[in-house]
């Protein structure tokens, strides 16, 4: 079995657990003692917040971790998201960093699927804002948004 993870929560910060959305009214460490599928409250995005192509790729996981009864909807999009930003996508660490994503959704491990994505979102900024590659990264090449679909804007996060 796995040590149990420790979160601790101030009052009136929300946790996401399993579909279920938790508020706390003071100060709280939760122990989590078995699986399962959380997202801290600063790690959700907004449907407007979902402004490049890898932001649109996030948000449709978050919707897969935060509605596990209903995620076929959702899935459906992420593949079509996926496959689209796989093809316009010339970057090598953007590529690589898709094929991992891809396994993780696969295997339903959104989490840390989401984590994937976030460690990308500095790569795909520079290559939109057509700046230098940060130091870490290898040369930028350029992510072609005009083909890439757009996410519904009709979905909203509590």
């Amino acid at each position: 079995m796995k040590k149990p993870m420790c979160i601790s929560l101030r009052a009136g910060e929300r946790i996401y657990i399993n579909g279920a959305v938790l508020r706390v009214d003071r100060k709280v460490t939760l122990e989590l003692v078995n699986d399962v599928n959380f997202l801290l409250e600063n790690q959700v995005m907004q449907v407007t917040e979902a402004t490049t192509p890898l932001r649109q790729l996030y948000f449709v996981v978050q919707l897969m971790l935060m509605t596990p009864q209903d995620v076929s909807d959702a899935l459906a999009i992420y593949c079509e998201q996926y496959g689209a930003l796989r093809r316009v996508s010339e970057n090598g660490e953007i590529l690589t960093g898709l094929a991992a994503i891809n396994e993780l959704v696969d295997a339903r491990r959104y989490y840390e699927a989401l984590r994937r994505i976030r460690a990308l979102f500095v790569i795909e900024q520079v290559i939109l804002s057509g700046g230098d590659a940060p130091p870490t990264a290898p040369a930028v090449d350029r992510l072609n948004t005009a083909t890439a679909p757009a996410l519904p804007r009709s979905t909203e996060v509590a």
